[in-house]
């Protein structure tokens, strides 16, 4: 499918903000609130799957929905100003803008606290669409026309290509570089200042 205009996914998680320290104090914070251990530094060496996926290696099946809207309610006063910008996030926003194209969000982290982030780090995206994890991502991403989508996971990989977009792969995640191009990436950086010089060499190659 041709993509007329130039329109921009990105992942949040470990491709435009740091969430790790934010995530784990939240971790650390669940716990001592429930008494249930949570390995806080494994988890945040695993993000990118929905919540509840984590959940589930430390609480009960039929507990973890509640654990999850805990987890969301207290969230917005941990892990917020904990989380830093990705090197380069601000950047690869600009980057899409000023070659007159549109930057969207689509991240599976629930989407008011995704939102908060970008607020807190006054990164504004055109769009922002929470709640959607791997192939699910191709919805929105179809539903914007984005011929690109840029992600840390290789779940990220899988939803660009659900969505017949590009994958460009950034392995500032769990998942490492090999791991990115195994999954199918069609470009991987090392990071997201790679963002716009790589930006800047593909818009003639679409023209």
């Amino acid at each position: 499918m041709a993509h007329m205009a130039l329109i921009v996914g990105f992942d949040l998680d470990m491709t435009l903000i740091d969430s790790r320290p934010g995530i784990r104090a939240c971790y650390q914070a669940l716990s001592e609130r429930t008494g249930t251990y949570i390995d806080a530094d494994l988890a945040v060496t695993r993000l990118g799957p929905p919540l509840a996926e984590e959940l589930i290696n430390w609480f009960p099946a039929e507990e973890v929905a509640a654990m999850a809207d805990l987890y969301r309610a207290m969230y917005p006063a941990i892990a917020i100003t904990a989380t830093p910008a990705m090197t380069g996030a601000r950047e690869a926003i600009a980057a899409v803008r000023e070659a007159g194209g549109r930057a969207i969000v689509v991240t599976a982290k629930y989407e008011p606290n995704a939102k908060l982030h970008l607020a807190h780090l006054r990164i504004e995206p055109d769009a922002v669409i929470g709640d959607l994890w791997a192939e699910q991502k191709a919805d929105a991403l179809r539903e914007h026309d984005a011929g690109v989508y840029v992600g840390d996971h290789v779940g990220d990989v899988r939803g660009a290509r659900t969505a017949g977009a590009l994958s460009v792969a950034v392995a500032t995640g769990p998942c490492p570089a090999e791991e990115l191009r195994a999954a199918g990436a069609d470009v991987v950086l090392t990071d997201l200042t790679e963002f716009p010089r790589w930006l800047s060499d593909y818009r003639p190659a679409r023209a």
